[in-house]
């Protein structure tokens, strides 16, 4: 199928994944179809197959971009000396990149289920990797003495649940400056571990 006049593959590849993003977080991957993201990007269903196998890749494609973009920013922070340091640093961290991301958030928790299994083991494989690097952080502060942790892989899960969590309610401008509940999270973080 001819490409609809005006199109352009750099500017409508990432407005069909933007167009999926919001469609998938506002009404759900099953009740979404590829005909309403064409309707939404302003092309043809038929043309979205230019950028995208099947709805099933899109979802899988926005997944992993997410998880893909999360671990490298993780990778990109300054380095800290101590854990409880590097514990406060992953917890700002967490909270500032998730905020701006809500709608790849809650693709990320809400469609996993939608997953074929073999994409699932790789978003999975790719959550671990994160889950991981807090885990060390904690195993390293529980052998240094400077945490108090019976089981590292539960508080592991417990505390990015917790800090994941923030994107449910906070909203700018609200009662709150986003530094000063980085900070209320952080003294519950180390609260929990110490």
């Amino acid at each position: 199928m001819a490409r609809t006049a005006g199109s352009h593959s750099d500017i409508t590849g990432p407005r069909v994944r933007d167009a999926a993003l919001a469609l998938f977080a506002q009404h759900g991957y099953a009740a979404v179809s590829m005909r309403q993201i064409a309707k939404e990007v302003g092309v043809q269903a038929g043309a979205l197959y230019n950028y995208t196998p099947d709805k099933q890749s899109l979802l899988f494609d926005l997944m992993r971009g997410h998880m893909d973009d999360l671990l490298l920013a993780l990778t990109q922070q300054p380095p800290e000396q101590t854990a409880q340091d590097k514990l406060e640093a992953f917890t700002r961290f967490h909270i500032r990149f998730h905020l701006e991301r809500p709608h790849a958030v809650f693709i990320s928790y809400m469609e996993l289920r939608n997953l074929t299994p073999e994409n699932f083991t790789t978003i999975e494989d790719l959550r671990r990797r994160y889950e991981s690097a807090l885990e060390a952080i904690l195993r390293d502060g529980r052998a240094a003495g400077e945490f108090r942790v019976a089981d590292t892989k539960i508080t592991t899960l417990a505390i990015i649940a917790m800090l994941t969590g923030v994107n449910i309610w906070y909203r700018s401008g609200g009662r709150l400056s986003l530094p000063e509940v980085e900070a209320v999270y952080w003294d519950m973080v180390r609260n929990a571990v110490t």
